[in-house]
């Protein structure tokens, strides 16, 4: 596959059709998506609260994890790619998603928040979104370039519909595909259609998302130095990440060649940490530490145990995702700061819960963007600053492999 080819650029995105079929396609798939995740959205707040109310079900997550894992080894081995599995499909379509990816995902992160696996929501509302979309492909008559727009699309959906932020989700679902590479932004209008679509059939069915709009600012120059030490630590913790996290999975793939057997073996580990260690707080999504992080400066070894837990929990397989546990690391992050900067701990938190994820997923501009939606105008200048310093720190592989795999010819 050629540079040209990459989504937004030559002459694959020559659409064949009329523009009302195109509308007609996006209102359908984010229709479609945005019921799905919002759906989504309900049973992981219920599986959320019931782990609260019974934490003694961690001693289920090894048994858990293995029949989810045997679930995907037994009918649903190729959607075990995942997001990088969407990456390599966007860049060069050559079969059609595993129709089973989307019921699987949802399922095995249901299965994972439970019983107290410290895995996110981001995986399954992209790869849930993806794969409802590419239901339509083959009814339609798709040509490749005409596919790759249809799976960004269900990309943007899904995390709009789950996040609340579309235009982050429309520059999310293109940048993580191009990473870094040059894009013709033409592409963002249909991507952003279906994003914002997605994101009100979600609202109408009564999904809630928490926007927090900062005040007091700072002030970018009085606070420069602080920014960049926050960019840079950032981008370290997002780079520990994405070694540990691979580094464990690799060890499992490695040691122990029954798939079902890694999320057994592992989840036995979380619980001796969670009995062990106290780390119980460290269990789900981290929205609680999120919530902690900007009330108060938390001590610094929280963000580190935070990204153990969850390097773990996705190293060993279970299902779900990285980045809203990202969210809790970036935050504990900056929070901990707020201890020895002359900077409000809120913006801190929230410049830090933006610069992780930045790096870790090689997406400083979906990430800039997303800083806005969430926490307003002001924050416009650090966060472009934090998260773009964030991602030059961690390099050029991030949590998803795909990305820095070469372009095939």
């Amino acid at each position: 596959m050629q540079a040209a080819d990459l989504p937004g650029r030559g002459p694959g995105l020559n659409l064949r059709r009329p523009t009302w079929q195109w509308l007609a396609l996006i209102a359908v798939v984010a229709a479609t998506v945005g019921s799905a995740c919002a759906g989504f959205a309900w049973a992981l707040a219920r599986v959320t609260q019931a782990f609260a109310a019974h934490p003694q079900w961690v001693w289920g997550l090894p048994w858990a994890g293995l029949a989810v894992a045997w679930v995907y080894a037994r009918w649903g081995n190729e959607a075990e790619g995942g997001n990088n599995l969407l990456i390599r499909q966007v860049r060069q379509p050559t079969a059609p998603l595993p129709w089973v990816m989307a019921p699987f995902i949802v399922l095995g992160t249901l299965v994972s928040q439970l019983f107290g696996a410290s895995v996110g929501r981001e995986g399954t509302a992209v790869q849930m979104g993806a794969a409802l979309a590419d239901l339509w492909a083959p009814h339609v008559g798709l040509h490749p370039g005409e596919r790759r727009l249809l799976l960004c699309c269900g990309m943007a959906a899904g995390f709009a519909a789950l996040f609340g932020t579309p235009w982050a989700a429309a520059v999310f679902a293109i940048e993580v595909v191009a990473m870094g590479r040059r894009l013709r932004w033409r592409f963002v209008a249909p991507v952003l259609a279906c994003a914002w679509l997605a994101h009100q059939v979600a609202l109408a069915w009564g999904t809630v998302h928490t926007h927090q709009v900062l005040e007091a600012s700072p002030g970018f120059w009085a606070a420069l130095p602080w920014w960049l030490v926050l960019a840079v630590s950032a981008g370290a913790l997002a780079r520990l990440f994405v070694w540990a996290s691979h580094g464990v999975a690799d060890a499992f793939k490695r040691h122990v060649p029954w798939a079902p057997a890694r999320p057994f073996l592992g989840g036995w580990l979380i619980v001796a940490a969670w009995l062990g260690l106290g780390l119980e707080r460290h269990a789900g999504l981290g929205l609680n530490l999120i919530d902690q992080a900007f009330e108060q400066a938390m001590p610094w070894w929280e963000s580190l145990l935070k990204a153990g837990f969850t390097a773990w929990s996705v190293g060993a397989g279970f299902k779900g995702g990285e980045v809203t546990p990202l969210f809790a690391m970036g935050a504990l992050l900056g929070s901990a700061w707020g201890a020895v900067a002359p900077v409000p701990v809120p913006w801190l938190a929230a410049l830090g819960l933006v610069a992780v994820f930045a790096g870790a997923a090689r997406t400083p501009w979906a990430c800039t963007v997303m800083a806005v939606e969430l926490f307003g105008w002001p924050v416009l200048g650090p966060a472009l600053l934090v998260c773009h310093v964030s991602a030059r720190v961690v390099g050029p592989v991030g949590i998803y492999k795909a990305q820095a795999e070469p372009l095939q010819g």
